[in-house]
């Protein structure tokens, strides 16, 4: 899955990019057609100034839709596990709505095709 990522107002280390890229694309196992996504990771300024919440904003592309998930964390590995559990609910849902609406939808044209199979079935009787 190909993921836009961008940190807001600070450098994010590259292995925190991949780690996070690396926990986003194990969503494939539950949904194959997610197309791209985009994270955002920002620091959360609280009143005390030592301590910064991180902040973690995920969006996923789907035919159709998107999937959004934001999620704080003390790190941006912790939220982005949360994210990640949140979005494998999220995404699992998406995809059983999408295949019972699927499955509830008469095929077009399959009741005419058997009135006509009977059609000629008696025809060849005779």
């Amino acid at each position: 899955m190909r993921l836009q990522m961008q940190a807001i107002h600070f450098d994010a280390d590259p292995r925190l990019l991949s780690f996070i890229q690396q926990k986003l694309d194990k969503l494939d196992t539950f949904y194959d057609k997610i197309t791209s996504g985009e994270v955002f990771l920002k620091l959360d300024k609280s009143e005390n100034a030592k301590l910064h919440t991180k902040l973690l904003e995920v969006k996923l592309y789907v035919p159709g839709d998107t999937i959004f998930v934001t999620e704080k964390g003390t790190t941006f590995e912790e939220a982005t596990d949360l994210a990640v559990d949140t979005l494998k609910m999220k995404v699992k849902k998406f995809k059983d709505k999408r295949t019972k609406a699927r499955a509830a939808m008469p095929v077009d044209g399959l009741e005419d095709q058997d009135a006509e199979v009977a059609i000629l079935s008696e025809d060849q009787e005779d």
